[in-house]
C-alpha cells in the first residue's frame, strides 16, 4: 500500500521553483527517486531529501508542478512548506516578468503579515 500524497502547486517553471527550494536551504537533487513507506519510491523531476528517509519531490503534472510525499513520515508542516515555495516562487517570477517587461522595481516592503507589497514602473 501506497502511503504517497500529491498536492497541487501553482508553480509552472522548473527552473525558478529548483532555484527556490536552494534558496531556501534545502539541497536538491534532479530526476530521481522520492523515498517513503518501507522503502517505497516514486519518480520526481526535484527531490529534497530528508534523514529520516521520507523525501519530498515536485514533479510535472500538465503544465504544473504537483508535490509528492509520505507526509505521514515526513515529520513537516505541509502548509508551512508549501506557503514558503509559493510566496517565494511568486516573488521570483514576478522578478523576472518585471525585468522582461523593461518595469523597474521602485519599491519593496514586507508587511507584518508576511505579505511582500512590490511597487513597479516604466518610464514611456
Amino acid at each position: 500500500m501506497s502511503h504517497f500524497t500529491t498536492i497541487k502547486v501553482q508553480i509552472k517553471n522548473g527552473e525558478i521553483l529548483h532555484q527556490v527550494l536552494q534558496e531556501l536551504g534545502h539541497q536538491v537533487e534532479c530526476n530521481t527517486q522520492v523515498r517513503g513507506y518501507r522503502g517505497k519510491t516514486t519518480e520526481a523531476e526535484y527531490v529534497i531529501r530528508q534523514k529520516n528517509g521520507y523525501d519530498l519531490g515536485f514533479r510535472r503534472t500538465g503544465e504544473n508542478y504537483e508535490l509528492v510525499a509520505d507526509f505521514w513520515g515526513a515529520k513537516i508542516n505541509q502548509q508551512q512548506f508549501v506557503n514558503a515555495i509559493s510566496q517565494n516562487y511568486a516573488h521570483k517570477t514576478l522578478m523576472a516578468t518585471v525585468q522582461e517587461q523593461g518595469f523597474d522595481v521602485e519599491e519593496e516592503e514586507t508587511l507584518e503579515d508576511g505579505t511582500v507589497r512590490v511597487v513597479v514602473g516604466r518610464w514611456v
